[in-house]
């Protein structure tokens, strides 16, 4: 297990430690994943998110209806059409998700040492005495001394809206617990998370099938993040839902946030195209000292393989605070310097109250940290993993990374359809942007020829360090004008200015090469 590669220059360091961060316009290198909602859906904010670094917008459909995230995501095109940025779009599926549904929205207070009755019984009002759950199986499940979590956080250390549950025994289909600790739960739905107890439901149930057959393919969405996965099964179920859907181009995030998810991640990790780090979860069924073990493990694994990997719950306090403490700064940093490809932001642009400082907040220090990263390190590892004898295009890939490092050149042009020849090149973490020329293909799809493109370039946006950029077809025919377009664009985003060289990766043939090229002064 590696982590925490870091190249640190005692002086050299310590002056950059008391000078003030360079502002830039450019986004961090590491993709920031923001969940919009009541507090992030407005044109004018969703604007400044992407302004600010985000790159992929996330849609959870736990609270949310179709028709509320309909009005936000035209709300998403404005913004994007208007700060002139891509966005990518998450579908992120409900799962085997526990929910008590408090319609009164009145809130609900429990003290510490008193009893609450959990059921099926919906005809219940949520109250102190009793919480009514919409799955009747849970008795059968839970046995006394199981630990039962409840409400807005999951217990992330917010015991004010969270409660701490022990079952005491069952009685029927009803569960008797103990309550642990004070807290007031607010809101219209609270989740309810079982500490390493098998849910008999569904991965992908009824409800995630009609969202992504209705929302999801009207919207043509670029992800779906596959709540709760458990089995490397439940991604090739929804590969195969998708494929009846004509959503077969749409990437799977398998979201791990239990243990049974990670004891299969490696065969998840297998057939997903990326993952999430579910950490608030996670943190629910590990012990808190185990949490970031597995962490780093994951994030290595996806390292290797080259697929991206996200986590959650970084910035938790500034879901009511503009700054986050100092242990969330650092644990975002210890993160990418782990080699996270993305950080996704939950409550904190959902709900919070400062959606923007939270998405600015976190690619600076995203920032930070990649200026330290040691991208070398990283490179000689991928390379030794991959051995020998290299396939061509691992060897074009890698030898274009190599000539980034030793030239010190400010970017990486790679010229792609499918988006396979950009991930690639990022699997070996280069230390500058790869600005990925997305060049549509024309193909036949249902007796249908049409133009692919569109959802590669955006899907790009997952994938750490990658600029995509979609240009018009004839620009995979049309050689050094399509390079001089390349880099024009370059330099008109800022990702390259006058005496810059830049490393090409292009395919000539039936080959691709890398050469390398020098803007003029």
């Amino acid at each position: 297990m590696q982590g925490g590669q870091m190249v640190v220059d005692g002086p050299v360091r310590l002056s950059s430690v008391l000078t003030s961060s360079e502002l830039s316009f450019l986004p961090s290198l590491t993709k920031i994943v923001g969940t919009l909602g009541p507090k992030s859906r407005s044109v004018e904010v969703i604007e400044a998110c992407l302004k600010a670094g985000m790159s992929v917008a996330r849609f959870d459909f736990s609270g949310l209806d179709s028709d509320y995230h309909q009005e936000t995501i035209d709300n998403l095109r404005i913004a994007v059409k208007s700060a002139r940025k891509l966005c990518a779009v998450m579908l992120d599926t409900v799962g085997p998700e526990l929910q008590v549904h408090n319609k009164t929205a009145k809130p609900i207070e429990l003290k510490a040492d008193e009893i609450v009755t959990i059921t099926p019984d919906a005809t219940e009002e949520p109250s102190s005495e009793v919480l009514p759950i919409g799955y009747a199986g849970l008795a059968g499940t839970v046995k006394k001394g199981d630990t039962i979590f409840l409400g807005q956080y999951l217990f992330t250390g917010s015991e004010t809206t969270s409660v701490w549950l022990e079952v005491l025994e069952t009685k029927d289909r009803d569960v008797i617990c103990l309550v642990k600790n004070t807290a007031t739960l607010a809101g219209l739905i609270f989740t309810m998370h079982v500490s390493q107890v098998h849910i008999n439901l569904p991965t992908l149930n009824e409800k995630d099938k009609q969202v992504i057959s209705n929302w999801g393919k009207l919207n043509n969405v670029d992800f779906i993040s596959l709540s709760y996965t458990r089995h490397a099964e439940d991604v090739r179920e929804l590969r195969a839902f998708l494929r009846t859907q004509d959503l077969h181009e749409a990437q799977i995030f398998a979201k791990i946030e239990t243990v049974e998810g990670l004891k299969h991640f490696d065969e998840i990790l297998q057939e997903a195209d990326g993952i999430i780090l579910s950490r608030g979860n996670l943190g629910i069924d590990l012990p808190p000292e185990k949490v970031f073990l597995f962490q780093k493990s994951a994030v290595h694994k996806c390292n290797t393989v080259g697929k991206p990997a996200i986590i959650t719950r970084v910035v938790d306090s500034m879901t009511e605070n503009l700054r986050p403490t100092r242990a969330e700064a650092t644990d975002v940093a210890n993160a990418v310097l782990d080699g996270t490809d993305g950080i996704l932001l939950g409550a904190e642009t959902l709900c919070g109250l400062y959606p923007i400082e939270a998405v600015t907040t976190v690619g600076r220090i995203c920032a930070e940290a990649e200026k330290v990263y040691n991208h070398f390190r990283h490179f000689k590892r991928i390379v030794k993993h991959v051995g020998e004898p290299m396939s061509h295009a691992e060897s074009v890939a890698s030898s274009a990374v190599r000539s980034a490092i030793k030239v010190k050149a400010a970017i990486i042009v790679v010229f792609t359809s499918s988006g396979g020849a950009a991930r690639l090149i990022a699997k070996y973490k280069p230390p500058v942007p790869v600005l990925a020329i997305v060049v549509p293909r024309l193909k036949t799809n249902s007796f249908k020829w049409m133009f692919t493109g569109s959802s590669q370039a955006r899907q790009l946006l997952g994938v750490r360090g990658v600029y995509p950029l979609l240009t018009s077809p004839d620009m995979a025919t049309s050689g050094e004008l399509g390079l001089k377009l390349a880099l024009e664009h370059g330099k008109s985003v800022g990702l390259l200015k006058p005496n810059d060289q830049a490393v090409v990766f292009q395919k000539i043939g039936d080959s691709s090469v890398v050469k390398i090229v020098q803007l003029e002064g």
